[in-house]
């Protein structure tokens, strides 16, 4: 799957490629430390939420059930949009050539969800109705 490429390219890109000009590197580190620690904390708080529902694979587990409580009813992906967080303020604290990586990242967890919710939605029949309550997929009011 291409996420298992990209996430670790993040990663090194940032380490190795070229980083910000200096006049705004400070600057950029803050707010993408920031955004990665807001990232890790939805991404925990959304696996919490989970719990024996969580799976690495985009088919939901056979006796598992529509979770909508938490992050949850903000966004029906709050795991990718917790990695979306952490990676482009990951991206934004170490090289443009990283967060551009991480626009990439986040641009393909928005298509896997997209395959995931017609898994979802065969598998949970409530499904369709907490898409109507939760409308966004990964960020509050525009996706």
């Amino acid at each position: 799957m291409l996420q298992f490429v990209l996430i670790p390219a993040v990663i090194v890109v940032g380490l190795v490629a070229e980083g910000w000009p200096h006049d705004v590197a400070a600057v950029l580190k803050a707010v993408g430390a920031v955004l990665a620690f807001a990232g890790g904390a939805v991404i925990f708080l959304a696996a919490r939420s989970l719990g024996s529902n969580l799976t690495p694979y985009p088919r939901p587990i056979e006796d598992g059930d529509v979770r909508h409580a938490g992050p949850y009813q903000v966004v029906r992906h709050p795991i990718y949009a917790g990695g979306a967080l952490f990676f482009v303020g990951y991206g934004l604290a170490f090289s443009p050539w990283a967060l551009a990586l991480a626009l990439v990242l986040t641009i393909v967890w928005g298509l896997k969800a997209r395959v995931e919710e017609r898994f979802l939605a065969d598998a949970y029949p409530g499904y369709a109705e907490y898409c109507e309550r939760t409308r966004y997929r990964l960020v509050p009011f525009v996706y």
